[in-house]
This record gives structure tokens, sequence and C-alpha cells, in this order.
């Protein structure tokens, strides 16, 4: 996602420094992350019209590469955890991104020799998922070691207004760079993204605080138990994970089903939906860049309820469209959902980095992020099969009305007596 200048005038200027414009590092990462994040959304597009296009793979062997590319969230999340922590996290990056260079650009490659096959995409699928599990587990664990606590909040929301823009716009750009260039040229586009990443990375200059020693008899399965207990022991994340899963399983019930509501409930042109799903985005867009500035209005602990239940509310009303202009009400909805779920994931991942020891940062956010995506296919099945059962409009009643109700969990925990985070001593960083 891009941030527009100066869409929050003074934001995230703490007591002591400049604002988040001012941190050379966190510009540095935000920068490199933004081009790779657009690189990824082309490759959702650009890997599977390969696969149609140039392999001519049936529906079977496309939804089996589409499987590939989100396998390894489910397999390696949690020791991907463990291993971050023992590490350098900038340095795992920057490998992570040299491999997604080479596995990705290994398509174009092949194809101009005339030698790829499906494959070859399934293990760059699956190859890309492990790198993109370790990326995403480091950076978000990264960014406490760049950010002071007060600044946390707005550089969340930048990252994450990043993720919105590049839903929005990477499937438009990977399908217009495939017409223009053909399959080589989307994916060699993907393949540079990631070489821009490692250059903004590289010139990142502050050092990680090091991990601790290793303890005796300490194994990679202990660590990971240590992970999972931290955040099932702790009374408020315990709460936050049950929230997210839950939204997320009632999330997946409307997705899976928002293609049919569209097309053969209000029998939407195939060929507009792109445009209803895209202009819906825009609401993740604005709730990255005002997360911010709603957080120390309402309160940085008080909005993660907030978002949930109140903000979240009107996302009713996108079941309610109906043929003719009442289509209008489902970009609204949705947008309205996008817009509440970007402000609720940038408050409360705040909010986990915040109480995590740094030792655990990353088991933590690999441990919430196993528990939470695990419950989003498991909505896709439960969505096509109610919505066989009890019609398509009724099903899509029960996940919104259950998507708003998720919020319930974070209200009935000690989150709802706090009105801000507390903010941890700041650990001094020093300029390698």
């Amino acid at each position: 996602m891009t941030d527009v200048a100066g869409e929050l005038e003074g934001a995230g200027v703490g007591a002591g420094g400049s604002g988040l414009w001012g941190q050379r590092d966190f510009v540095l990462l935000w920068s490199g992350q933004t081009v790779s994040e657009m690189g990824s959304a082309v490759t959702q597009v650009a890997l599977p019209l390969v696969a149609v296009v140039v392999l001519e793979a049936s529906t079977f062997q496309v939804g089996l590469l589409t499987a590939a590319a989100t396998l390894a969230f489910a397999l390696i999340a949690l020791p991907a955890g463990a291993l971050v922590d023992r590490g350098s996290k900038r340095s795992i990056m920057i490998v992570c991104d040299v491999l997604r260079l080479l596995i990705i650009g290994s398509v174009p490659l092949a194809a101009a020799f005339g030698a790829l096959t499906m494959a070859q995409l399934y293990v760059v699928a699956v190859a890309a998922g492990v790198c993109t599990v370790f990326f995403d587990v480091s950076y978000q664990s990264y960014v406490p070691s760049l950010v002071r606590p007060d600044l946390r909040m707005d550089a969340n929301g930048k990252l994450g207004t990043t993720q919105a823009f590049a839903q929005l716009g990477g499937p438009g750009l990977g399908g217009g760079l495939f017409a223009a260039f053909g399959a080589a040229g989307a994916m060699t586009a993907d393949a540079l993204s990631y070489a821009v990443s490692v250059l903004s990375l590289s010139g990142i200059r502050t050092r990680e605080v090091p991990p601790p020693a290793r303890r005796e008899g300490e194994t990679l399965r202990s660590r990971i138990a240590e992970g999972l207990r931290f955040v099932a022991g702790h009374r408020i994340l315990r709460m936050v994970v049950a929230c997210t899963a839950t939204a997320n399983l009632f999330s997946g019930m409307t997705s899976a089903l928002a293609m049919v509501f569209l097309v053969r409930v209000l029998h939407v042109a195939p060929a507009l939906t792109g445009l209803i799903m895209a202009a819906s985005a825009l609401g993740g867009i604005a709730g990255g860049v005002f997360a911010g500035r709603l957080a120390r209005w309402i309160g940085s602990a008080r909005i993660i309820w907030v978002s949930m239940l109140v903000f979240s509310a009107p996302q009713v009303v996108a079941v309610a469209a109906w043929r003719g202009w009442g289509v209008l009400l489902f970009p609204l909805g949705w947008a309205v959902a996008y817009f509440s779920g970007m402000v609720y994931n940038v408050a409360q991942l705040s909010y986990r980095q915040s109480v995590t020891p740094p030792e655990l940062m990353g088991r933590m956010n690999a441990a919430v992020r196993w528990v939470v995506w695990g419950t989003l296919p498991l909505g896709g099945v439960l969505g096509g099969a109610l919505g066989t059962l009890i019609g398509v409009r009724p099903t899509l009643w029960l996940a919104a009305v259950g998507t708003w109700a998720a919020g319930w969990f974070v209200f009935f925990s000690p989150l709802r007596h706090l009105r801000d985070v507390p903010q941890p001593t700041p650990t001094p960083v020093a300029p390698s």
C-alpha cells in the first residue's frame, strides 16, 4: 500500500523525536515492502495465468496450484517463528527476498527455453510460499526494533496500507503486464520487485538486539511450545486470537460466496465484478491511513474492540443489496468491512508487539498467524456447504453477523478497561 503525503498531519510524532517520515530505516523497510507486496500481488494473478494460458492446465491443476501457494502457512509457520527468534530478522528477510527472486525468476527463464512444466509451477508456488512465511514473520517482528513504541501504530498502519493497496492494484497490474509483455514479462516484474526490496533492506543501519544465548537442552519443539504457551497464557492475547480466528472463519464464508452472490443473485455482469471488488478495497486503504489518528482519538487499546463492534456494524448492508442500483450496497458494505478490518489489524498487531518480549516476538507472531489463518479455508468450505443447503443470501447474513459478533471476545476481556496500550520502555538501538 502506498501512503498519501501528509495523510496524517503530524502523524506519529512522539515526544523527543520526529515522526516516521524522519525515520530513515523505517522508510527503507516500508519502501522495500511496498514494492515487494505489489510484486507478490502480481504473481497471484500471473502464476495461474501462466498455468492456464501457457501450459493449458485443467481447472483441477489450477486449484492445486492455488492451494500450493498457501500450504506453507499451515505447515511451517510455527517452526518459522522459532527460527526467526534465533537469528537476525533483517538477514532472514534479505535471504528470503534473494531466494524469491531466483524462484520466481526461474519461471520466465524456463518459459524462454520451452522447458516450463506444471511440476515446476507447483515447486515455485510452495518454495515461494515458504520464503513468504519466513519474511512475513520476520518483518512483523522487526518493526519494534526500528520504531519507538509511540510510533508503532502509525508504522503498522503504513505497512497495512501497502498491503491493501497491493490487493487493490496488484491483480489489475498483473493482468496488464501479462497482456502487454506475456507470461515472462509479468513474472520478471515480480522477480525484480524482490531485488528492490533487497536493496532497501541492505541500506538499513539500525542493529538488532542479539537473541539470548541458547539454553541447555533447548530444542526446536520446546521453543515452539514456549511461543504457544505465551499466547495461550496471556489473557488479552488469547482473546485477540479468538476474535481474529472467528472473524476469519466467517470472512472465509463471505469470500467463498461473494462472486456467486454478485453474478447469480444480483445478476452483475462478470466483467464488472472486478471493479466492484476493487472499489471495496478502497476501504482497506482508508483504514490503514487513518488507523493511527483514530487510535489517538479513541485510545490505542479501546480501538481494538471499537473497530470490531462499532466500525464494522454497517457491513451488513452488503447482504441487503438488490438488483439494479441496489448493487451499490455491496461495495459499500465490503468497504466498511475492509476499513474496520484494517483498523483492527493495525491496532491488535501494535498491541501484540507492545506486550511481547523481544525474544518471543517471532514465535508469538507465528503462533497467532498459524491459528487465525487456519480458519480461513475452513470458512470457505463451510460457506459453500451452507450456501448449498440454506441459500446464498441467508448464509451471507449469518457470515456478516458472525464477523461482527467476533468482537465480543475482545470486549469481554481486560482490554475493555484500558484506553491505551501500556508502552514498554524503549530499548536503545545503535546505528551500525
